[in-house]
């Protein structure tokens, strides 16, 4: 009987916690990192300032979980829309392609999100969260490189592993400089890309030039 009733609790348990993080997530994207209060985030997740801070002892560990929680469902997501045997069936310059143009969308539709994490994770090197977040990183990564190396023989570069991870960081260092950093970037227009289009279009070229892969009709 008590194993009955402790099921529903832990279900409804979970359910709750889901509910408050993907809050906290959606006050993040709307209110940057200081609007990101408990009282605005208990609000938004009907819930009371109390019933968070039984699970949390501090906006911080909140904030934390809330991380962690979106680079495992990125990373979940990610092994699964992208599978060795869909990349297998996809020529590299279309699998590229589409990489990038989903970063891309990402990265505009959620950038006050993208920019208050950034934000908040920032100063917290050295910390066990910190290292969870880098090893959740590094994992995403690594499944990104071991699916374009099924295409290795493309390649060019002499050193295909260390080409793909370091035209992959180039990739998202542009996206996070241009998107979700604080400084304005209206006296650079003259030499970055005008449009979305274009940016698309020069962050392909790069990467596949680097790699060595020429583009059709470039």
């Amino acid at each position: 009987m008590a194993n009955k009733t402790l099921a529903p609790q832990q279900a409804r348990s979970r359910e709750s916690m889901r509910k408050l993080l993907r809050a906290a997530a959606e006050v993040l994207g709307q209110h940057g990192l200081e609007g990101a209060t408990i009282p605005r985030i208990a609000q938004h997740a009907g819930l009371t300032p109390g019933a968070i801070y039984r699970r949390f002892p501090d906006k911080d560990a909140l904030l934390e979980a809330v991380v962690i929680g979106i680079l495992e469902r990125q990373d979940e997501r990610l092994r699964m829309a992208l599978t060795p045997d869909m990349v297998r069936q996809i020529p590299l310059p279309v699998f590229a392609e589409q990489l990038v143009s989903s970063m891309l969308v990402s990265y505009r539709a959620n950038a006050g999100l993208l920019r208050a994490l950034r934000q908040f994770s920032q100063g917290r090197f050295h910390t066990p969260f910190c290292k969870r977040v880098a090893k959740l990183e590094m994992r995403s990564i690594q499944h990104l490189v071991e699916l374009f190396l099924l295409h290795r023989n493309e390649v060019k570069h002499p050193d295909p592993p260390l080409a793909l991870s370091f035209a992959l960081m180039t990739l998202t260092s542009t996206l996070v400089e241009l998107i979700l950093a604080d400084h304005d970037l209206k006296y650079w227009q003259a030499v970055i890309p005008k449009d979305d289009q274009s940016l698309k279009r020069e962050l392909l070229r790069s990467f596949l030039r680097y790699l060595g892969i020429e583009q059709k009709g470039c």
